[in-house]
């Protein structure tokens, strides 16, 4: 049986297995953590283009983060080095920023999580890189809408198993993969916390959304089968077929009637081309 447990501010930190229902502060809190990312990924999309390295892109988000009064939460988390992971092609996630040069007809993820005030605040979007071929740009709208169709169904008397169910019927009616190791997960003063989310699975099934639950939904879906593999670096998961693979994510909280989405762009960049 599933266990939720009200928390405060004062609540010691802690990953119990148990999901974690927060009030108004937490709520406050992820606010401006979030807004902080988004504003992040706004500022950078005008230099998300061909010739730019990812290591440049890494640079520049880790001196947003450190201006606003932030930290990047990835940045020496289990020993990774940098303060995104940008992710190009048939990379699903965890790509490691480097003096790789974009090219032109790329798609890239960048996933930021800047730690505010002790919230984290975890988005990703997709970019498309100079002249992306139609191919591209159609799974990244549709990952995109995956994205929201998974976020309708984030509401009290819902279960997990219907954002699951509504991000796999809508990406296999594209004959996409949703990639099945790497999910979504609560989130808040802990970078990672319970609920797994997962972006593929039966209606009506799992914890049931009450208000107060902070989590993030964030499908990866692949244009080819959903199989991934992780690459010597231990960090880098790619497609096994190599095919292409696009992600969006947003924090999100529980309210009373539906869920309020703490990384909605101030700039209106909601899916590319960002404008």
């Amino acid at each position: 049986m599933t266990e939720y447990v009200t928390v405060s501010a004062d609540t010691p930190l802690a990953r119990t297995g148990a999901i974690k229902l927060h009030g108004p502060e937490a709520f406050e809190g992820m606010r401006k953590a979030g807004r902080l990312a988004a504003e992040i990924l706004d500022a950078v999309t005008p230099h998300v283009v061909p010739g730019v390295t990812t290591g440049e892109l890494d640079a520049m988000i880790f001196r947003l983060i450190d201006e606003a009064g932030a930290v990047p939460a990835t940045l020496g988390y289990r020993g990774y080095t940098h303060s995104t992971c940008i992710s190009i092609n048939h990379v699903v996630c965890h790509g490691i920023p480097s003096d790789r040069a974009l090219k032109d007809g790329d798609i890239a993820n960048i996933d930021v999580t800047p730690l505010l005030d002790g919230w984290h605040g975890d988005t990703s979007r997709t970019y498309l890189v100079g002249n992306v071929p139609i191919k591209a740009r159609r799974l990244v709208d549709v990952t995109y809408e995956c994205l929201m169709l998974g976020i309708e169904q984030a509401r009290p008397g819902n279960r997990l198993g219907d954002v699951a169910h509504a991000i796999q019927q809508h990406a296999e009616a594209h004959r996409y993969g949703v990639v099945r190791d790497f999910c979504g997960h609560g989130v808040g003063r802990l970078f990672h916390d319970a609920p797994e989310v997962v972006h593929a699975g039966r209606p009506g099934t799992g914890p049931e959304f009450k208000p107060g639950m902070i989590l993030t939904i964030e499908p990866m879906i692949n244009i080819g089968k959903p199989d991934v593999k992780v690459l010597d670096d231990g960090w880098t998961a790619v497609t096994r077929d190599r095919s292409l693979s696009a992600q969006f994510e947003h924090s999100i909280g529980i309210t009373e009637d539906g869920c309020e989405i703490f990384t909605l762009s101030p700039a209106g960049y909601t899916k590319p081309p960002y404008i």
